[in-house]
């Protein structure tokens, strides 16, 4: 997608940070945003990875600031947005979607690491980046926040319990945000995309790749989300004047997959 085929929402000099930028869904929001005319803060755990995305941007005439940060870490979380308004001087928009993975597990298998891990980078990593950023966008009088979910919250998907049930707790935690902030102009809303192919480790032994060609079966549209051309679109309307009057919502942009539930 080039710039000049990006929509028009009025994104353009809009400061915006990316969490979790390096790869996936995360890399296609920053590359979609590029193209719009936004000012991006990027982080990721990597900072190779951080660089590497960096320099793609640039040749879209982009100049991103690049932070190596830990979601699970409030320290991390308030220098992002310290850093981000030092640079730029206001912070108009958050999608907070990093989120550490670990391999599929059964219930009756998951260790308190297990569920540590996705607990300290879900809903409390997102937590932490919505506290870090809400004085400036209380300054502002504006602003738009974009939270991650899952559609396996509702579906319950085998393997994935402390993902699922961070993502659902993630959710909730949108819903309270936009009941508390909107009286400051801030919208809090959640997408949960259906973009699977860049999760597949290059070591897979055949289980999740069968699992997610599974999940394509009885699919609408019968194909894997693109993170720039079909979730970052969606993510852009949320950061968008266009979506004012949207908040505590959660907006499923997986090809329809939720109604085979």
């Amino acid at each position: 997608m080039d710039r000049q085929h990006a929509p028009s929402l009025g994104l353009g000099g809009q400061v915006v940070i990316v969490t979790g930028a390096t790869r996936g869904i995360g890399r296609g929001i920053a590359h979609f945003l590029a193209k719009a005319g936004c000012q991006l803060s990027l982080t990721g755990r990597k900072l190779e990875r951080l660089e590497a995305v960096q320099r793609e941007l640039a040749l879209l005439d982009n100049e991103a600031l690049i932070t190596r940060a830990d979601v699970a870490d409030p320290e991390s979380s308030r220098e992002v947005a310290e850093r981000t308004a030092e640079r730029f001087g206001r912070i108009d928009g958050l999608v907070a979607n990093a989120q550490s993975f670990r391999p599929v597990t059964p219930l009756a298998a998951v260790s308190p690491a297990d569920i540590d891990l996705f607990l300290d980078t879900g809903p409390k990593g997102t937590l932490w980046l919505m506290q870090a950023v809400l004085p400036h966008m209380q300054k502002l009088g504006r602003g738009r926040i974009v939270t991650m979910g899952s559609a396996m919250g509702n579906t319950g998907a085998p393997g994935y319990g402390p993902y699922s049930a961070a993502k659902e707790a993630v959710r909730s935690l949108t819903r309270t945000a936009a009941r508390e902030w909107g009286g400051h102009g801030i919208t809090v809303n959640c997408v949960c995309p259906a973009s699977v192919a860049h999760r597949l480790p290059p070591d897979d032994d055949g289980v999740r790749a069968r699992a997610f060609a599974t999940m394509y079966e009885d699919h609408p549209l019968g194909r894997d989300g693109d993170a720039e051309a079909d979730i970052a679109p969606a993510v852009a309307f949320l950061l968008s004047d266009a979506s004012q009057y949207v908040t505590g919502q959660t907006l499923m942009v997986d090809g329809g997959g939720i109604m085979r539930a």
